[in-house]
């Protein structure tokens, strides 16, 4: 198995998991240039707050869009749009990456906010 494979394996386990539970899930995707982070529905149906490193507000600084600044930003942005809908609480699918560097800075500045996992 080569690395795409093994992390799609792991993806496809935690969003088994996930809609198990039943609640909204935080799901992020990684370049490396950009990362993006979007709240859907349990079942996957609709989008309810999307944000990424390249929204107008985030393009300000071109130094930190791909870096773990940028993720920090990217994850402030979406707690704040996810708490301004009224979600306090989701389960966080980290698309099979490994939880370090850019993905864990953007939970853990999703979490400052006050959003939930």
């Amino acid at each position: 198995m080569d690395k795409k494979s093994r992390r799609l394996k792991r993806a496809k386990r935690i969003r088994k998991t996930i809609r198990r539970l039943g609640i909204n899930r935080l799901s992020v995707f990684r370049t490396p240039r950009h990362i993006y982070a979007q709240i859907t529905t349990a079942d996957g149906a609709k989008v309810l707050a999307a944000s990424s490193s390249l929204d107008r507000t985030m393009r300000m600084d071109e130094k930190s869009m791909g870096n773990v600044e940028g993720a920090r930003q990217v994850g402030i942005s979406i707690a704040e749009k996810a708490l301004a809908i009224g979600i306090t609480a989701v389960a966080f699918d980290r698309a099979g990456y490994k939880y370090h560097g850019r993905v864990k800075a953007l939970a853990e500045a999703a979490r400052e906010k006050g959003l939930r996992f």
